[in-house]
């Protein structure tokens, strides 16, 4: 059976609920399908002492304020899921879950959703599904020959897990930052980057960051010169566990290794270092899959956009993947905006259709 709305929002997560925000209050008729069992999104999944890079005031979603974690000026990502799933239940928005969504055609003047549940038919689609589930691990040589345990960021958990292990932690951004800040106390740990780490001053956290991306995007969209947006500043946020691990001189980051060997990784003058576990902290890739028979086309990966907008598809809004669908869409603070530019629209498209 086919169930009929205006639009579709693919994924539960902080930009699906920001989207359903917008959406409903223009009036318009949504379904939030959603593949993770409960609320909360990637944020779930998150290592035990990930923090946010922002006080919670300033990692909000449009209309309510994040209520502060007692005793933390950065809350940590069980608070973000109690936000989120307080959130959803506030603005009674219709999620639908667990649906996990297999792909998006054509279909006359609507676009099909084919699930595992059933199919949609929407006047319109917003795809907000993320890259936590599409994690990237770079072509080293040796991959297949290290005979010790190969994890990503996603597979990481808790210190606890590796105590007294030689671990390899592989990437110079917060991800891995903060993971080889959290096992230098208990593990022998080796950072691994390809450029020396860039630490943003330390009064810099993600409110700051969020301006910048915001005044380089008004500076763009004005025909004015590029400011570098937040890659100029640095990439790493010096949350106090990073920072405190690294005035104690216990955050020390290597180059980059040239291979893995079975017992652990080899730099280029010979020199070994032995590993039992190794952490690819290298990032994602956005995981739009689903969108595959639409074929529409862009780079590294992506879909061709302007603003949320897919070209190719003006039925298509692609939200909080990165920059390339709005500044600092990928963050709390940062979606909200984006998210009711979607919302604003596809409700003019509906209009006009």
């Amino acid at each position: 059976m086919k169930r009929h709305v205006d639009v579709v929002v693919i994924g539960g997560g902080q930009a699906g609920l920001a989207a359903g925000y917008h959406l409903r209050r223009r009036g318009l008729e949504f379904v939030v399908l959603d593949a993770q069992a409960t609320p909360g999104g990637a944020w779930q999944h998150m290592w035990d002492s990930l923090r946010l890079f922002s006080p919670a005031a300033y990692s909000s979603l449009p209309g309510r304020v994040m209520p502060g974690q007692p005793g933390e000026t950065y809350p940590d990502a069980r608070h973000v899921v109690d936000y989120l799933t307080d959130y959803e239940k506030r603005y009674e928005l219709p999620v639908v879950r667990p649906v996990r969504v297999e792909a998006v055609h054509r279909d006359g003047g609507h676009l099909r959703v084919e699930t595992d549940a059933g199919v949609w038919c929407a006047r319109a689609v917003i795809s907000a599904t993320g890259a936590w589930w599409r994690p990237f691990i770079p072509a080293v040589p040796g991959r297949t020959e290290f005979a010790g345990v190969q994890l990503h960021t996603v597979g990481y958990r808790r210190l606890a897990d590796l105590a007294g292990q030689k671990v390899v932690v592989v990437g110079g951004g917060n991800s891995g930052a903060q993971i080889a800040a959290d096992l230098v106390h208990a593990t022998d740990v080796v950072w691994a980057t390809r450029r020396s780490p860039r630490f943003l001053a330390d009064a810099i956290d993600g409110r700051a960051l969020f301006d910048h991306a915001t005044a380089r995007r008004r500076a763009l969209d004005e025909g004015r010169t590029d400011t570098g947006g937040v890659a100029s500043l640095g990439d790493i946020v010096a949350v106090p566990a990073v920072r405190e691990a690294r005035d104690a001189g216990l955050l020390k980051a290597q180059p980059m290794f040239h291979r893995l060997t079975a017992t652990g990784i080899e730099w280029d003058d010979g020199t070994h270092a032995e590993a039992d576990t190794i952490i690819w902290c290298t990032g994602f890739r956005p995981a739009l899959s689903h969108l595959a028979p639409l074929g529409l086309r862009g780079s590294r990966g992506r879909i061709s956009t302007t603003g949320t907008r897919a070209l190719g598809e003006p039925r298509l809004h692609l939200l909080g993947y990165g920059d390339w669908t709005g500044p600092a869409s990928a963050t709390l603070i940062g979606v909200g905006r984006p998210a009711r530019e979607a919302a604003a629209a596809i409700a003019e498209l509906l209009r006009l259709a």
